[in-house]
């Protein structure tokens, strides 16, 4: 179980973080012109608003085999199946890196991989390969995390991600360091710019789109703004679909007039009013109440009922906590968002409240809410992701940026300036 989590909660801060440096990105192009010197990092309390202003069954393995042999409680057939002709694949491979064929060397490894995904022996092999020749510091360490996950013993996985462990932290902390500059960046526009209300306001729509479309909502982007803002009804779609479209803008709009303005603790009162309106449209005898049934996420089990309660209890103590607040907010947000989903506490609607949590963190510390793309949900927690992602220490580091590559393929959206400008993008 404890694997399981450690995937989970860093699969779900890899895409926290990537979506954050996407979506500064985006407000930043908007505003190049008027970057400022940034300032101390505490950003003089300044919260950051949604809202334009207006006027007024864990398989376990035993110690490292070095003949790619698998012992386990509960062998899986692939790989008594494939271990061997992996194991060749990387004796190829070696033998083509002895040769200087490093293109045909990935290519055997990759194979390999294919072959025997978990194997420890494949998985730090390809470490080392892409750690020495690739000089990709990221992948390395995801792949030797994932080979200790399988194989706590894999001494030669321990080495080389102990090796590696100062090296990743520094890139973490300098990732961070550029996100709080882009916030900060953020923070020196005047809420009065008209670019700047634009830009909130289209984020608004694409907010509310793609979490309920990472729930399966089959609401396009221009019928969730058209729900919202005339109310009415669109055709061929369900009551439902309609209900978690207004169900997302009530939770909204109670985070950015009450809870985001709140002086004091946070208590399971408000987490429970912020399911009721993420709820209340769809199924008003759930919405703003515990579960009272056992349920099963994917490979999870989340507690029983009758323990909920007290969990809940221990939860908010820690967010209110010395520790928890002292995080960095984007690292406090990641673990905020995986403790609520642990806890499991809803019959429906976990993933969408304990989304909004997070962001109301983000906001508090002036940051724009982050926007997980729909497209992505496969890649989101119990969504169907069975790879495992690694913590670097027991309070989590919450930035492995394997993803960094990918971003260099994303299109930042901007929004049309002028008739030429939008012309220019159909054409």
């Amino acid at each position: 179980m404890r694997e399981h989590s450690a995937r989970a909660v860093l699969l779900f801060t890899l895409i926290l973080n990537v979506a954050m440096f996407v979506l500064l990105s985006f407000i930043d192009k908007f505003f190049s012109g008027l970057i400022q010197q940034p300032k101390a990092p505490a950003k003089n309390g300044k919260i950051f608003s949604i809202f334009p202003e207006e006027p007024s069954s864990t398989i376990t393995y035993e110690e490292e085999t070095s003949d790619l042999t698998i012992v386990a409680e509960h062998p899986n057939p692939l790989y008594t199946s494939y271990s061997l002709e992996a194991a060749g694949c990387i004796g190829a491979a070696l033998d083509m890196l002895a040769r200087g064929k490093i293109d045909k060397a990935e290519k055997l490894l990759e194979h390999a991989m294919s072959l025997a995904p978990d194997h420890p022996d494949v998985l730090n092999r390809y470490g080392e390969f892409m750690e020495s020749t690739r000089k990709d510091i990221i992948s390395a360490d995801q792949l030797y995390f994932r080979a200790l996950i399988i194989s706590p013993g894999h001494s030669a996985a321990k080495g080389n991600r102990g090796r590696l462990a100062a090296l990743v932290e520094e890139i973490d902390l300098g990732t961070l360091h550029r996100l709080d500059k882009k916030r900060d960046t953020v923070a020196s526009i005047p809420e009065s710019n008209t670019a700047l209300r634009k830009a909130k306001r289209e984020a608004y729509f694409q907010h509310i789109y793609h979490t309920v479309g990472i729930e399966g909502n089959s609401m396009s982007l221009s019928q969730t703004r058209s729900i919202v803002e005339t109310r009415m009804a669109i055709g061929g779609k369900s009551i439902a679909e309609h209900n978690e479209v207004l169900g997302l803008d009530a939770a909204l709009k109670y985070i950015n007039t009450t809870l985001i303005n709140r002086i004091g603790q946070l208590t399971i009162e408000d987490v429970l009013e912020l399911h009721r309106r993420v709820l209340g449209f769809v199924d008003p005898t759930e919405g703003g109440y515990f579960r009272r049934t056992q349920v099963f996420v994917g490979d999870h089990i989340p507690p029983p009922p009758s323990n909920i309660l007290p969990l809940m209890q221990k939860f908010l103590k820690w967010l209110n906590s010395w520790d928890a607040l002292s995080l960095h907010p984007i690292r406090y947000a990641a673990l905020a968002h995986y403790k609520l989903v642990h806890i499991h506490p809803f019959s429906d609607g976990n993933g969408r409240t304990s989304r909004l949590l997070m962001n109301m963190i983000l906001m508090w510390s002036g940051y724009p809410p982050v926007i997980i793309l729909k497209q992505d949900r496969i890649r989101w927690i119990g969504r169907g992701e069975h790879v495992a992602w690694s913590p670097r220490s027991p309070d989590l580091t919450p930035l492995d940026f394997f993803l960094w590559g990918v971003l260099k393929d994303k299109v930042y959206l901007t929004l049309p300036g002028s008739r030429e400008y939008l012309k220019n993008k159909i054409v």
